[in-house]
């Protein structure tokens, strides 16, 4: 994970599921994440728009120069990207596996930028297919962004989160640079 908005909400996760598949969606405080909220996204699965917007962060909306609460998330990628952003999200509440992905955000103007999409599963009511909830955030923010909006989204990479895997994340945030050569913790001694 790039952004640290990503890496601090799935740390978040992490610690609520308690070693569940995922956390309740009662289990979240807004307050406890209040830095992280303008970068932030709830969805309601299923129904007649099967990706609706509960909540949207301001940075957010700031990026496609609207509100987007009660939008559909899908409707924001590319028309060629969108069947394939749909099945990573059948998957993520399928497998109840989080996802980051790589995206690219273009304007009409022909401007691009760079963004991280933080997919975490959630539980709501006992239903394991109802909500998710994560982060969309861009990795530089140029100086356009909330004056010209983005048109649509564009998937660029994914990479599937597996549990356990946060602690070497982190890990690997705190390296130590010497010089050139970046020194990790952990491996054979």
């Amino acid at each position: 994970m790039k952004h640290a908005a990503s890496r601090a909400l799935h740390a978040y996760w992490d610690r609520l599921r308690k070693g569940r598949t995922a956390p309740e969606r009662s289990d979240l405080d807004p307050g406890a994440i209040r830095g992280l909220l303008g970068d932030v996204y709830l969805l309601e699965l299923g129904g007649l728009r099967p990706f609706l917007i509960r909540l949207a962060g301001t940075r957010l909306c700031a990026l496609f120069c609207r509100e987007l609460r009660g939008g559909s998330l899908d409707s924001l990628f590319a028309p060629d990207d969108r069947l394939e952003f749909v099945a990573l999200i059948d998957e993520v509440v399928g497998t109840m596996t989080p996802v980051v992905a790589g995206l690219q955000g273009e304007t009409a103007e022909g401007h691009s930028l760079d963004l991280e999409l933080l997919a975490l599963p959630l539980r709501h009511r006992g239903r394991t297919h109802a909500r998710l909830f994560g982060a969309l955030a861009a990795l530089d923010v140029p100086y356009w962004v909330g004056t010209v909006p983005l048109a649509r989204l564009r998937l660029v990479s994914v990479r599937r989160l597996q549990p356990g895997l946060a602690g070497l994340e982190a890990e690997a945030v705190r390296a130590r640079p010497t010089g050139r050569l970046r020194v990790l913790p952990g491996g054979r001694a």
